[in-house]
């Protein structure tokens, strides 16, 4: 028999985003070793969009504690900080139930950039929430460090992830730019403000930028840089080509733990330019698969000299597999 591990996430099954898919790509890892996956989300329960984020569901989730209780987990991981972590934390503290967390956003500075909440109020919330995980999962040993910096206690590790090349494969060979044309610099995420797009469509002029996703902010950037090219979302092998033909991948936040785009687009042989923050310092390769730089333009330029085959190479390192293994070797029996 499988034993079952719930997920206490605020994001909907059918969200883009990092959450989702690292937990979709691992449930076939876990099968596999014996594990089942159940989730509790915002669709249980009454929701509101967030104000100014109407793709984030808020829920009221009064009684989710016997949700939980009802699905009789071995293991409870609770994914996010937001009112669905926030009640099943709550019940599991009062029950006596162990449980893990995980910490995939710069949760105070997400807050801040959206809200204007200062980030020493978010960052004493964040601490009391994780303050009772068995383990607080998060994506890279800077923001281990990071966390340990803020004043985080107990056992924080640091959690990969990986690329499904089986679905993110391009349906045929990269379409070569002319010596004239200006080099595709490629965008791929939520279209928010926090997430540092201004400072790439800065370039417009300079480069053939084109961003694929959805968000919030999509309609104010549209605005004010009509050269930029907007795709919307993307995915399989039409968002695989849209990767492989670009000659750099752009990854301008400041605020992201990871971002799984980065290594997506390595796997097709594009290279990644970006600040040199947390987040790429962990995962870019200086000199082989990507270069940061504060003058995102230099880092552009270095990008467009690289060898594309080194790059795909280079990211064969990223699996769901080792992701799934870090995961499960760090569960907490519920009793």
């Amino acid at each position: 028999m499988h034993r079952k591990i719930l997920i206490i996430t605020d994001n909907t099954r059918n969200q883009i985003n990092g959450v989702v898919t690292t937990f979709r790509n691992i449930e076939r890892y876990a099968w596999g070793d014996g594990y089942h996956f159940e989730y509790i989300d915002p669709t249980f329960f009454p929701k509101r969009s967030a104000p100014g984020y109407p793709e984030v569901k808020l829920a009221w989730p009064r009684g989710i504690g016997k949700i939980i209780d009802q699905s009789n987990p071995d293991f409870v991981h609770i994914a996010t900080e937001g009112p669905m972590g926030l009640f099943a934390r709550m019940w599991l503290d009062r029950q006596g139930w162990r449980y893990n967390t995980s910490y995939h956003t710069k949760f105070p500075e997400f807050i801040k950039s959206i809200y204007s909440v200062p980030e020493w109020i978010t960052y004493a919330y964040v601490r009391w929430f994780h303050k009772h995980s068995g383990r607080v999962l998060t994506t890279t040993d800077t923001m281990v460090k990071d966390l340990q910096r803020h004043g985080f206690r107990g056992e924080i590790l640091s959690w990969t992830r990986g690329v499904d090349r089986s679905n993110l494969s391009p349906s045929g060979q990269r379409k070569i730019r002319s010596l004239t044309a200006e080099p595709t610099i490629l965008n791929v995420g939520r279209v928010s403000k926090e997430k540092g797009l201004d400072d790439l469509c800065r370039l417009q002029d300079r480069y053939h930028i084109q961003i694929v996703g959805d968000g919030p902010y999509r309609q104010e950037l549209e605005r004010r840089y009509p050269r930029v090219q907007f795709f919307g979302y993307k995915q399989g092998a039409e968002l695989a080509d849209i990767y492989q033909d670009a000659d750099v991948f752009c990854f301008p936040s400041r605020s992201d733990t990871f971002g799984l785009v980065m290594i997506e687009s390595m796997s097709l042989g594009t290279p990644v330019a970006a600040y040199p923050v947390a987040g790429p310092v962990d995962v870019i390769e200086p000199g082989v698969t990507g270069y940061m730089a504060e003058d995102l333009e230099q880092a552009i330029e270095r990008c467009l000299k690289y060898d594309r085959q080194r790059v795909r190479l280079a990211s064969s390192r990223w699996t769901w597999k080792h992701c799934w293994e870090i995961f499960r070797d760090n569960l907490v029996e519920v009793v």
